[in-house]
């Protein structure tokens, strides 16, 4: 896909994010002086054709209160793990889930989900469901707390900062 002015345009308006109100597409085309459809339709198109991966929240988890958040990370079977993943990111308390592959000898770890909680014991609860939902799957497991907020950023475009 070739993007074209008005393209670069939506993508430079929605990079530090959607704005929070309860209409954001029609918010961004009066930005643009652009139809709210097309502002629509455009930013399908560039997620249909993967120049957008994804719109999505990004949650600040210290200002709803979940102090505690950890990303915990399983050695979890190889056959098992595409099937159970899924399972792991469709629980309530995780915002995101993933396969990365292991680097052996020092980090045994394949499935990756981050944990949410008021504190470290409600976060340890949940990840013993995480433990359960596993089973036999899971031979080892550990927990990276988080102590800070990392800065989370849109897309940027070469070039254009």
């Amino acid at each position: 896909m070739t993007l074209d002015a008005t393209d670069r345009r939506i993508l430079k308006a929605t990079a530090s994010g959607l704005p929070l109100t309860p209409h954001p597409f029609e918010e961004v085309a009066r930005w643009l002086f652009l139809p709210e459809g097309e502002v629509i339709a455009r930013m399908q198109a560039m997620q249909n054709e993967g120049v957008i991966r994804r719109v999505a929240l990004a949650p600040n988890h210290y200002a709803l209160g979940l102090a505690a958040n950890g990303m915990s990370v399983w050695d979890v079977a190889d056959d098992e793990a595409a099937a159970l993943g899924p399972q792991v990111g469709a629980l309530p308390f995780v915002s995101h889930c993933y396969l990365r592959p292991r680097a052996l000898p020092d980090w045994p770890y394949n499935l990756f989900a981050m944990l949410h909680g008021r504190s470290r014991a409600e976060v340890e609860a949940k990840r013993a469901e995480v433990a359960a939902l596993l089973g036999a799957a899971c031979r080892s497991s550990d927990i990276l707390y988080s102590t800070r907020i990392l800065k989370k950023s849109g897309m940027r475009l070469a070039g254009e900062g």
